[in-house]
């Protein structure tokens, strides 16, 4: 079984919609999003310029 395959099996489980929901409340708080904008730049390299 591939590893795609795998993780559409599993985002499409109960247990994945509740994992997808959690992360989703996450991401969408503003604090939580500066970390992980901050984690994101800093493993992609990013310049940390800011379009707000």
């Amino acid at each position: 079984m591939s590893l795609f395959k795998k993780v559409a099996d599993f985002a499409s489980s109960p247990q994945g919609k509740k994992v997808i929901d959690q992360a989703k409340k996450y991401a969408s708080d503003p604090k939580n999003k500066e970390k992980l904008d901050q984690v994101k730049d800093k493993f992609f390299g990013g310049k940390g310029d800011k379009k707000s």
